[in-house]
């Protein structure tokens, strides 16, 4: 069954089956391997994309849920991002690993809330980072919050 898709605004038709993650279809289908698989559970945050401008757990959306949706990966981003940049100045990543769901998560954070607080990122910024770069991260979204004004 051909399913299409809008990713980084640009269409796509994959033969997979309406069930599967939309995870495995942007990384096996697309090729677009920027967004991680951590859980597969929607804990951890690794595989966060936007969903119509919004974070969203790719392991565990359905591909049929995600159909007429503009969906968006850390691909999507054109690496002068506000986000990218201030990740970039305050040398966030450690591993690296759940780097692209951080970004993403912070881009919707930005998006619905233009200088948050530290409370809205300990909030919103929900992603798990195991090398415990929380500090970095914090730093880097009041950073992107200035970029972007």
């Amino acid at each position: 069954m051909s399913i299409s898709l809008i990713v980084n605004g640009m269409a796509h038709s994959v033969d997979v089956e309406p069930d599967t993650p939309l995870l495995w279809v942007l990384r096996d289908s697309l090729k677009l391997t920027g967004t991680k698989y951590g859980c597969g559970i929607a804990q951890c945050g690794a595989c966060t994309v936007l969903i119509d401008g919004r974070a969203a757990r790719s392991c565990s959306i359905a591909l049929s849920d995600a159909v007429g949706k503009a969906i968006t990966t850390i691909e999507g981003l054109d690496g002068t991002h506000p986000v990218q940049l201030a990740w970039i100045e305050f040398d966030v990543p450690q591993c690296g690993y759940c780097q692209s769901g951080q970004i993403m998560a912070a881009v919707a954070l930005l998006k619905r809330t233009a200088k948050p607080t530290d409370a809205d990122i300990d909030r919103s910024m929900d992603n798990i980072c195991r090398c415990g770069t929380y500090l970095r991260i914090r730093k880097a979204v009041h950073r992107a919050a200035e970029l972007q004004a």
